[in-house]
């Protein structure tokens, strides 16, 4: 029977293709038939999970392309099916009949909801939290209660790879032996005061006494310590000693320096997460340095086009979460070239139906006020929820232009846009924006 499931899961994938779909499909299937099919599986020493609210498909797309380009085999879900359906999927697809999977390392992106799902089938060697922030208020709630959906399933044989400057998910090493912590040291683009429009870092994750910061990254993310409990930053194992935002120059432990290509925070936690995770596998510092100066993300979250003659960029970004929304404001008032920014809102989910903006209000459109940006064209369906934001934002009038209809925003970007543009919008509406430049 374990060789029928495995051998249906390869069919179905394969015919999922042809329609461009088929990456959970044929892993409902396969659970259908038998819902403890993977922990029939024989799985390599090697496992690593990669979960948190931001960056774990980038992480994960990265940490898989490093270990290729090093000579090790890895299956790995660069799809970003992350709940069980998809996992079991990929598991069964890089699964020989026999039930033997002949891989030297299995990488799973897994969605933070469905971690402790897939931990009842599969135990990794090193779990990465990459961070735990505001995200899907309608799915996810709070982000303590995603912490806490997390740390219960957690067993003292996982070795955790946990952000130490986040003070949420760093909590999860508290009191533990089996972890090892990556972050950012004070840079130029620290700030003594947390500048954004809410803290969730401003009391302590485990005992709820104010907390105490030295600096800030962004938002909550910093130095931090709480003076009643001693939860606080860890010095990391793998650091950012040095960032050069303007030459895309990063450098690690104060030895090792590389290039990035997207010239962002966010792309430096990222690469610092694969840096510490393809050392604890074996890989050697060079090679990881080398792999990964330059990598160009394969996920088209980032992409360039033309429209009308203007150089366009997408930086796609999540609705309803704040963090990732500010990090592609920061990257675009960073790049301080005159530009026109679209903001694109219209539909809050592709997976859910919810009609919610509250989350808007947690961005921090502030930074549009930036002098490089020359105009803000707000379109969608959310079209009126954006305006208001942006009037409370202190967006001045002559600034926004607002298109409900997505054709209408097309012409204006083609005969109306300032310098470059740059489209914030998620993975609901990016297609919309595509489709019409195609």
């Amino acid at each position: 029977m374990k060789a029928l499931i495995i051998l249906l899961n390869k069919i179905l994938y394969q015919i999922g293709k042809l329609f461009h779909k088929g990456s959970s499909m044929p892993g409902k299937v396969a659970l259908k038939i038998d819902k403890n099919i993977l922990k029939k599986i024989s799985l390599p020493d090697n496992i690593i999970m990669v979960t948190g609210s931001n960056g774990k498909t980038s992480t994960t797309e990265m940490i898989c392309s490093v270990l290729r380009e090093n000579g090790k085999t890895v299956a790995c879900n660069t799809e970003g099916a992350n709940q069980l359906a998809g996992v079991t999927t990929m598991v069964l697809n890089n699964t020989k009949l026999s039930g033997e999977m002949k891989k030297d390392v299995l990488l799973i992106e897994v969605d933070e909801r469905s971690l402790k799902i897939i931990l009842q089938y599969i135990r990794p060697k090193y779990l990465v939290v990459t961070n735990l922030y505001r995200d899907q208020l309608t799915r996810n709630g709070h982000p303590e209660f995603i912490y806490d959906e997390i740390k219960r399933p957690l067993t003292d044989d996982i070795h955790l790879v946990l952000n130490t400057d986040d003070p949420l998910s760093s909590l999860l090493g508290y009191q533990k032996k089996n972890v090892t912590y990556y972050g950012m040291e004070e840079n130029s683009l620290s700030k003594k005061e947390n500048t954004s429009v809410y803290h969730d870092g401003k009391y302590c994750p485990n005992c709820k006494h104010k907390m105490q910061y030295e600096y800030f990254h962004f938002n909550q993310v910093g130095a931090y310590k709480c003076p009643n409990c001693g939860h606080e930053r860890k010095k990391p194992d793998y650091a950012v000693t040095s960032l050069n935002m303007a030459s895309g120059e990063l450098t690690i432990n104060r030895k090792y320096t590389l290039q990035l290509n997207l010239r962002s925070v966010y792309n430096a936690y990222n690469t610092l997460a694969t840096f510490a995770v393809c050392r604890l596998i074996g890989v050697k510092d060079d090679l990881v340095v080398q792999s990964l100066s330059n990598y160009s993300l394969k996920n088209d979250r980032i992409q360039v086009f033309n429209v009308g003659g203007h150089e366009t960029m997408l930086l796609t970004s999540k609705h309803e979460n704040s963090i990732s929304y500010n990090q592609s404001l920061l990257y675009i008032t960073r790049e301080n070239i005159p530009c026109t920014v679209v903001v694109i809102v219209d539909a809050i989910s592709r997976k859910y139906f919810t009609s919610d903006t509250s989350w808007l209000w947690d961005i921090d459109f502030e930074l549009l006020q930036s002098e490089n940006v020359k105009k803000v064209i707000l379109a969608g369906k959310y079209v009126h929820d954006l305006n208001t934001r942006m009037q409370f934002a202190g967006i001045h009038d002559t600034k926004i232009v607002s298109k409900m209809d997505l054709d209408e925003m097309m012409r204006e970007i083609k005969e109306h846009a300032e310098g470059k543009v740059f489209v914030v919008t998620c993975f609901s509406d990016r297609m919309k924006l595509i489709n019409r430049i195609k």
